[in-house]
């Protein structure tokens, strides 16, 4: 299947596609945002946010975008309302989502390292996210961080704010 896949930015034929699977991943949470919302997050940051292709068709995409760390979007806001800062140091990760018929392929690890590499040349030290509908555990498992000091509100009941470093900010800091 690697042959088959293609990680690029996202263009205006993708927004159906894209729409409908972040509605089938998070409308059971509630925290599905719809169209406008999630064009606004893609427009804010258009060389942080991806989409996977299998095959030639949409299998999964990526909103990133840079956010002060310990700061996220507001479900209910769309990016005009909020200006993130671009020279913030953090790369948000606000959403990422495989179609259910590819999940357990390891295709979501495929946009995560596009993102870190990204984040990376971007001069970017963190990569933040919201973990929502009890996936701490998956996010731990991919190195990032909760910091039960932060919040996040509006993303439900088990959501976790969590990051980790991105492998040019391993680098920055001193060995001991």
């Amino acid at each position: 299947m690697s042959d088959d896949l293609r990680i690029r930015h996202i263009t205006d034929a993708d927004w159906d596609a894209i729409v409908a699977m972040e509605s089938r991943a998070y409308a059971g949470l509630g925290l599905s945002e719809g169209r406008a919302a999630l064009r606004s997050r893609a427009d804010a940051s258009p060389s942080t946010c991806f989409v996977l292709d299998v095959a030639s068709r949409p299998a999964g995409y990526l909103l990133a975008l840079p956010y002060p760390a310990g700061r996220y979007p507001e479900l209910d806001w769309a990016e005009d309302r909020v200006v993130p800062s671009p020279a913030s140091g953090n790369l948000h990760l606000h959403d990422i989502v495989i179609a259910e018929r590819l999940r357990g392929r390891g295709l979501a690890q495929h946009l995560l390292n596009h993102l870190t590499l990204t984040a990376g040349s971007r001069g970017d030290e963190r990569i933040s996210l919201i973990a929502v509908g009890r996936s701490k555990p998956f996010w731990s498992a991919h190195g990032f961080t909760a910091h039960p000091g932060i919040t996040p509100g509006g993303y439900g009941t088990h959501a976790v704010y969590m990051s980790k470093a991105t492998k040019r900010a391993d680098l920055l800091v001193p060995s001991p």
